[in-house]
């Protein structure tokens, strides 16, 4: 069996003021650096195979401090991304309330496959294996459902630098 902990990224300055981030590459803050040292302290005496993460700034950030103690690289993915928000990318995030999605965002159908391609490529690179994956709260919570067989609604979202087990 796969163990698969899930984590995600420390905050980020764009999280702190509210900005959509979606696939830009963020910069954690100092409260995210924070959140990844109370990870990386969390989890430095678990035996990790791999530390897998986004190819997104913040998310290699966050890996590079939680791997410090397990001496791993950290490989990273596109499939691990945050969803793809289009228009919204940049914009604050109360002031879209009520306003109709542009076409541009990534579908929940697309997302969902990505998330379904990701747990296959953790399945395939990493059988038996216990790794640490660091992505974002939508493409977490997409992975989560595929996993669980559930819609997204009826996952919980992951706060900054959260840790879920799935095992696969």
């Amino acid at each position: 069996m796969t163990q698969l902990y899930l984590v995600r990224h420390g905050e980020t300055v764009d999280n702190a003021r509210q900005i959509m981030q979606g696939q830009t590459q963020g910069q954690l803050n100092d409260e995210g650096i924070r959140q990844a040292q109370e990870v990386r302290d969390q989890l430095a005496s678990e035996h990790f195979d791999a530390i897998v993460a986004s190819d997104l700034r913040r998310s290699i950030q966050t890996a590079t401090i939680i791997a410090e103690p397990h001496g791993l690289q950290v490989v990273t993915t596109p499939l691990l991304r945050e969803r793809d928000w289009g228009d919204f990318t940049g914009m604050f995030i109360p002031s879209l309330k009520d306003v109709p999605w542009p076409d541009n965002v990534e579908s929940l159908p697309l997302l969902k496959e990505r998330a379904r391609q990701f747990l296959h490529f953790i399945l395939t690179q990493y059988p038996d294996q216990r790794i640490l994956a660091v992505g974002h709260g939508i493409i977490n919570k997409a992975i989560q459902s595929v996993h669980a067989d559930k819609p997204m609604n009826e996952i919980m979202k992951m706060n900054n630098a959260e840790i879920r087990i799935l095992k696969l």
